[in-house]
């Protein structure tokens, strides 16, 4: 009982990273009906930002608290993820909106492999170590433990979650979203400026997934210019697990899909005799994602996206 508490408590550590960059997914293609591939390198650059701040507080100012030093860093990360998400959307993806389908989709892959040559360039190739910024000592749940860095990376996924909801739920712009969403030209004949709530939409996207790659490097000390490869794509199974263009969907997603993840690297040895490690944990996601496609293509909690007139 004690190990399946422990893998319940990373299932959801693991899970609301994921979430929060399944919802930069399920909200461009609500959107725009696009899936942007190259989020999950907007994580990368929001953990490598973030590094480079620590690094210079860590220099200059030694004895700040940890808490305020990873508040600095979210905070700085935040506006540059959103800034690099933006320019995609103007450089890539506005002249491709009525382009055929596969269009986009090699654009993104393409926007993909320069985010990570130019992080490649600027960060370079080796795993850099991300510093431990709260007190290792864990905290006793249940006869499971969970250190003071999940903890607080739950709570600020609790945050940012519940903040895009009354975002989308409560405030103007939410509403113009909502409308885009449903139908663009009649939102349009509306007043709603398509543009305005395209670039909104991929910066709430970008400012989530910063928070999520700062948390990232801290939850796991290292990162690297390739690391957001293989997040960016369990998100995305995470988003079509719960609902691909429904933000309640994609938050339910990536909770499933990590408690899902954790459960199976702690009892995936035990089923298969000592077959597989638990280092085979990344298969869960592809199995997950090929039974939802072939189950249930529409996910958990089904397409929020009307058919486009």
């Amino acid at each position: 009982m004690d190990t399946f508490i422990q893998q319940i408590i990373n299932g959801l550590v693991l899970g609301s990273m994921y979430a929060l960059v399944a919802l930069g997914y399920t909200m461009v293609y609500g959107v725009l009906n696009l899936i942007n591939f190259a989020h999950g390198d907007v994580l990368m650059i929001g953990a490598m930002t973030g590094l480079t701040i620590l690094n210079i507080l860590n220099q200059h100012f030694p004895d700040m608290p940890g808490y305020i030093k990873l508040a600095i860093a979210i905070g700085g990360a935040i506006p540059v993820c959103m800034i690099v998400n933006v320019l995609i959307e103007r450089i890539a993806y506005r002249r491709l909106r009525n382009a055929p389908r596969l269009a986009p989709l090699i654009t993104a892959i393409g926007v993909s492999t320069l985010l990570n040559t130019f992080a490649m360039m600027i960060w370079g190739r080796n795993p850099l170590p991300f510093p431990q910024l709260l007190s290792s000592e864990p905290v006793a749940i249940g006869g499971a433990l969970i250190s003071p860095t999940q903890i607080l990376l739950l709570a600020l996924a609790l945050v940012s979650m519940a903040g895009l909801v009354l975002l989308v739920e409560k405030t103007k712009m939410g509403r113009a979203m909502r409308a885009t969403a449903e139908n663009p030209r009649v939102a349009g004949l509306m007043g709603v400026d398509s543009n305005k709530v395209i670039i909104a939409t991929f910066a709430l996207g970008a400012a989530l997934a910063a928070v999520a790659g700062v948390m990232w490097g801290a939850n796991y000390a290292s990162i690297q210019f390739s690391m957001g490869f293989l997040p960016g794509l369990k998100a995305f199974c995470a988003a079509v697990l719960g609902g691909i263009g429904n933000i309640y969907g994609a938050m339910l997603g990536g909770i499933v899909l990590g408690i899902i993840e954790s459960l199976g690297a702690g009892y995936i040895g035990d089923l298969t005799g000592g077959f597989l490690g638990s280092h085979y944990q990344d298969i869960f996601a592809f199995v997950v994602l090929i039974i939802v496609l072939t189950v249930r293509p529409s996910g958990i909690m089904g397409e929020r996206v009307a058919d486009r007139a």
